[in-house]
């Protein structure tokens, strides 16, 4: 617990809170201990209030509509799984044996979750404040004002850029990689026959919009 409250720059008063937020419901149904599901619920609120209040203050230009389309970047699944394995959090997750063997430690869905989980037990024990600094310190880079474009809906973008000429991109599946519980698909865009850009991720879609941020980086709109 030591170890990982130096990762989050946090130490909790209450060590209770945290191995909650870290017992998945498999574990906590066979040792009858409470798990991660209600602090869950609690941090994903938590999580979507700091990123909105940090939002608000840090692009005072932006239109809401902008702004809610980068806040659902970072609160989705993807950013907070690359969160939590910024945290190492996989090799802390109390799980049973049988979802320890299927790959638990890996899955995006309960990374996702135990980082919400995570947060919202910071939350209880040192409050708002303190919830808000291990977010800026876990989400790290996807912070950053520069980043904020990629949270974009970047197929759209994409499309809207090449449609003022008259064309239409169109996503190719080039590959499937990874063990089932946590596959990586690679997709690519096309525009003719020239592919503008490659792109991976948790799902197809998210490698598509991988792809399709990559491909503006290479016309020069990111």
């Amino acid at each position: 617990m030591k170890a990982l409250c130096t990762e989050l720059g946090y130490t909790f008063k209450n060590s209770r809170l945290l191995e909650t937020a870290l017992t998945h419901p498999s574990y906590g149904g066979d040792h009858h201990v409470p798990h991660y599901q209600r602090l869950e619920f609690l941090g994903d609120a938590v999580l979507e209030l700091a990123i909105s209040r940090y939002l608000y203050f840090e692009f005072p230009e932006v239109d809401e509509g902008k702004l809610t389309r980068i806040r659902a970047g970072l609160v989705r699944e993807e950013t907070l799984c690359r969160a939590a394995k910024r945290l190492q959090l996989g090799k802390y997750i109390r799980l049973s044996v049988g979802e320890d063997r299927s790959g638990g430690r890996d899955k995006p869905s309960i990374l996702c979750d135990v980082m919400e989980a995570v947060l919202a037990a910071v939350y209880l024990d040192g409050g708002f404040d303190c919830a808000v600094e291990v977010i800026r310190k876990a989400l790290a880079e996807d912070l950053h004002p520069r980043m904020m474009e990629d949270h974009l809906d970047a197929k759209s973008r994409l499309q809207e850029i090449l449609q003022r000429d008259g064309d239409m991109p169109r996503y190719e599946f080039v590959s499937m990689q990874g063990p089932p519980h946590a596959p990586q698909f690679r997709y690519r865009v096309i525009l003719g026959d020239r592919t503008l850009g490659e792109g991976v991720g948790s799902s197809k879609q998210n490698a598509q919009q991988d792809a399709a941020r990559n491909a503006l980086r290479l016309l020069g709109n990111h």
